[in-house]
């Protein structure tokens, strides 16, 4: 918990400060309000006081009254500033930890996991300072301040209040120690139900086709129950603690009358009135003492779940980062050369190699493919060139330099990358098109008309409504899927890149569509290099080098001709998509 209140601004310290001094001055007024009381009672005993220094005495009550309710305003305002500015704080640091994050992180949160630590984690804490902060520090101060004013005037009616103390303490210590453990069994819940909800959401219409509706219903039921019985448990738990803090107050408030009638019924005269005034003192501190305790109650509710939701935090926080940017600029005589040197790979938990000993050079201007069965390698060897993930033996050189040593926005300007699955986001086709920073001014309108021309989707978004300003859904799931495919591409042209990179980024298109963008292309980007991952023989064919892979080797590397007569694997993939007469004439 402390580790993360280490991210506060020195303001967010002085307003911690401001509000220390105000709790501990509304305390100090609080407990000045029975002094003010006891004096009037012996005021009211004493044959020669006076109704005006009875009334001096209420006049100083009703201003502590005042002072003090103004302090706990002003408390308030204070508290409510400071949570709110620690979760606009945590939030964003949450974000750009995450953003931070390779494939690797990435895997290890889930991404419902990542959007409640956000979220609830984020609110629990907040939750904390905003109504935590005034009672940790009054409620000690207060029971503190209150003990020392009393110890010594009477020990029966002491030992009545530390009876209360005593019981208090042993229930919420009993309490604690039962709800602690449910409360990380909360937020691994609520992970799971956003989890469900999440995926039911992205994939409804899977979940319409199949009729699976009442099969979704009971799987989010069943998470739901799980959550709500270990709310109701934590919640009876905490219900004991009303009616115990109930019966202390009164049963103490009655125990110091009744012991305190005992001593005057057993004094003298001179002493009945000092014992009457100690036991209105000890009736008044004695609440402000089991009202701390109260408050400290409340905090040993909040406390626990915001301690788990700060370790759950920290974790992400505190998590190493696989991938980190090297201090290169980009500046190379070299321009557009990829060259991979003994290349092997394996995921981090994984035993067996994924990629082994892979090693090829495409130089600025040429075109390299990749082919091979499902499971082969491919979309994993070419992650490594943006360093989505970092080769585990050997060198990956983009223009002569290891890609490690790049500082990561210098390479990825070097790079127009077209994932496997294309992804839309919320806004408009120009603001998909002309996505992100590439080192450059950004695109213009008829940069980004250029692109989407030479991507072949000039058609379809000219027919849309707005046409360049037609907005596009999140994920686009109001496009179909080659034409969210046409607009990644064009948003990767439009940065001008040194190399270009296909994750098996044609798939959805038809043939004919694939065969004119393929040539658009390739004219376009004649002095880029393209690096493509394709299953189609048709798309690659052309290619100066394809490099043929099975099962994370290099089984062949040449030319489509060349191929066909050296390498077996290539050959059968070939006449698994045309004829003998289909390739001879391609």
């Amino acid at each position: 918990m402390l580790k993360l209140f280490r991210n506060l601004e020195k303001r967010d310290y002085f307003i911690m400060l401001v509000v220390a001094t105000l709790v501990v001055f509304s305390v100090f007024l609080d407990l000045r309000m029975p002094d003010y009381m006891s004096k009037i009672t012996m005021l009211v005993q004493t044959e020669d006081s006076t109704m005006k220094e009875i009334l001096n005495a209420g006049g100083h009550m009703v201003l502590c009254a005042i002072l003090s309710l103004l302090c706990t305003v002003s408390v308030g305002f204070f508290t409510s500033l400071l949570s709110a500015r620690f979760s606009k704080m945590m939030r964003r640091k949450i974000f750009e930890k995450v953003e931070s994050f390779g494939i690797t992180e990435i895997k290890k949160f889930s991404t419902s996991s990542l959007i409640t630590r956000t979220t609830n984690d984020v609110t629990q804490i907040e939750s904390l300072l905003a109504m935590g902060l005034q009672m940790l520090i009054k409620s000690p101060v207060m029971a503190i301040w209150a003990l020392l004013k009393i110890v010594g005037k009477s020990g029966e009616l002491s030992l009545v209040t530390g009876i209360g103390v005593v019981i208090i303490v042993a229930t919420n210590l009993l309490i604690i120690s039962i709800v602690s453990p449910r409360f990380i069994k909360i937020q691994k819940l609520t992970d799971k139900i956003n989890g469900v909800t999440r995926e039911n959401i992205t994939g409804i219409r899977v979940v319409h086709a199949f009729n699976a509706e009442e099969f979704e219903q009971n799987r989010f039921d069943g998470v739901n129950e799980d959550l709500t019985q270990i709310h109701l448990k934590i919640t009876k738990t905490f219900a004991l603690m009303d009616p115990v803090m109930n019966f202390v107050m009164h049963f103490q408030h009655l125990g110091i009358y009744v012991v305190g009638a005992y001593l005057i019924l057993h004094s003298g005269m001179m002493d009945k009135i000092t014992i009457f005034s100690n036991m209105v003192v000890f009736a008044s501190y004695g609440i402000q003492v089991i009202f701390s305790f109260l408050m400290l109650t409340m905090i040993f509710m909040i406390y626990p779940r915001a301690k788990v939701s700060a370790e759950r935090l920290n974790e992400v926080l505190d998590s190493d980062i696989s991938v980190k940017s090297g201090t290169f600029s980009g500046d190379t005589k070299e321009k557009g050369t990829v060259e991979f040197k003994n290349v092997s790979f394996r995921y981090p938990d994984a035993d067996e190699y994924l990629l082994k000993n892979i090693s090829f050079k495409v130089k600025q201007g040429e075109t390299i493919a990749f082919i091979g069965s499902t499971g082969s390698g491919k979309s994993t060897l070419i992650n490594l060139v943006p360093r989505l993930y970092d080769a585990t033996d050997g060198e990956v050189l983009v223009d002569g330099v290891n890609v490690k040593e790049y500082d990561l926005k210098a390479l990825n300007n070097k790079i127009g990358y077209i994932p496997q699955t294309a992804f839309m986001f919320n806004g408009t086709v120009y603001d998909n098109v002309s996505y992100g920073d590439n080192g450059r001014e950004k695109p213009t309108l008829e940069k980004v008309k250029e692109a989407i021309q030479v991507a072949q989707g000039k058609d379809f978004v000219e027919k849309m409504d707005d046409q360049y300003q037609a907005h596009i859904a999140r994920g686009g799931t109001n496009v179909s899927g080659g034409q969210k495919q046409r607009l990644s591409i064009a948003r990767a042209i439009a940065r001008d890149p040194e190399i270009y990179i296909f994750d098996d980024s044609f798939s959805a298109l038809d043939y004919q569509t694939d065969a004119k963008l393929r040539s658009e292309l390739k004219k376009y980007t004649a002095n880029a290099t393209s690096m493509i991952v394709a299953q189609r023989i048709g798309t690659i064919m052309n290619a100066d080098k394809i490099i043929v892979l099975d099962k994370g080797e290099c089984v062949g590397i040449g030319t489509h001709s060349e191929l066909l007569k050296k390498c077996e694997v290539y050959k059968e993939i070939a006449l698994s998509q045309l004829s003998e007469e289909e390739l001879q004439n391609a």
